[in-house]
């Protein structure tokens, strides 16, 4: 199996992997490391370890050397003119008339590579920008069209919540999020509710949404004949966090019941729990 150690660009990213070679890596440690783009200053996030070979996506790249005091001033160097930058690459695409936004740029630790993130709506020919842009900062251009997620994460913000964008803080990757997640968790459907700043659905639906498919799974269907404490009745809803039903006795009367103080006695709701 190949020994890894697992590499950190910046916080709430995705880690990655890379050959220790013989060097002696703790966490916490800064790291030069060859990347496809150019030499990156990352933190070790993962100690030294092995790992089954399956799970290293194409060619490990190679921890270069431990970072100095000279490389992190230098990365710092490059990180405080990267506002300036953004502007000058701002005021660049204006000139060429190109239809993008550009939200952020992004320097190597060394300041040999510009990346550029920008989001449009449709196919840009940049690259009369790209020639612009590396005779003025005499850096190499690497122009990155991102997503609206990626959008939020780049620019941060405040979520509906109150909070620091989730996307921003600590969610390294972006996982699917569906309207089912809305509607299982008896939220409201206005997209007003239940989106966030990138317009898209609240990531944090994906966060309680599996305790609620596993308490559903155990709901009675609608319209199941239950017995209570106050007698027969017939099930016209649920409550997922109290773990409760809503119930109609013989009378009209409604009643909320604890799932577990509740008899299903139907044939269909006895094969369906034998079954799971």
């Amino acid at each position: 199996m190949p020994k890894v150690v697992g590499v950190r660009f910046k916080p709430s990213t995705k880690v990655y992997y890379f050959d220790p070679g013989n060097l002696e890596l703790r966490e916490g440690d800064r790291v030069i490391v060859e990347t496809a783009r150019a030499r990156e200053l990352g933190k070790v996030v993962l100690p030294v370890k092995e790992v089954p070979t399956e799970e290293v996506v194409g060619q490990l790249k190679s921890v270069v050397r431990l970072a100095t005091e000279a490389d992190q001033a230098e990365a710092d160097r490059n990180a405080s003119r990267q506002v300036e930058t953004m502007n000058k690459c701002r005021e660049k695409a204006v000139e060429h008339g190109l239809p993008i936004k550009i939200i952020a740029v992004e320097y190597n630790f060394d300041g040999s590579c510009l990346v550029v993130f920008f989001t449009s709506e449709q196919r840009v020919d940049f690259r009369a920008l790209v020639k612009d842009l590396a005779r003025m900062f005499r850096a190499r251009i690497e122009m990155r069209q991102v997503g609206v997620r990626d959008e939020a994460k780049l620019l941060q913000g405040i979520g509906p919540c109150g909070r620091a964008l989730c996307c921003a803080t600590h969610l390294c990757e972006f996982v699917p999020v569906s309207i089912k997640m809305a509607k299982l968790q008896n939220l409201p459907l206005s997209p007003m509710e239940i989106s966030g700043l990138c317009g898209r659905l609240l990531c944090c639906l994906t966060y309680e949404n599996e305790h609620y498919l596993e308490v559903q799974s155990r709901m009675p269907r609608l319209g199941t004949i239950v017995q209570t404490e106050n007698g027969p009745g017939r099930v016209k809803g649920y409550n997922l966090i109290k773990e409760s039903l809503r119930v109609e006795l013989e009378g009209g009367t409604l009643v909320e019941v604890p799932l577990d103080a509740s008899e299903v006695n139907s044939q269909e709701s006895r094969e369906r729990r034998a079954a799971r």
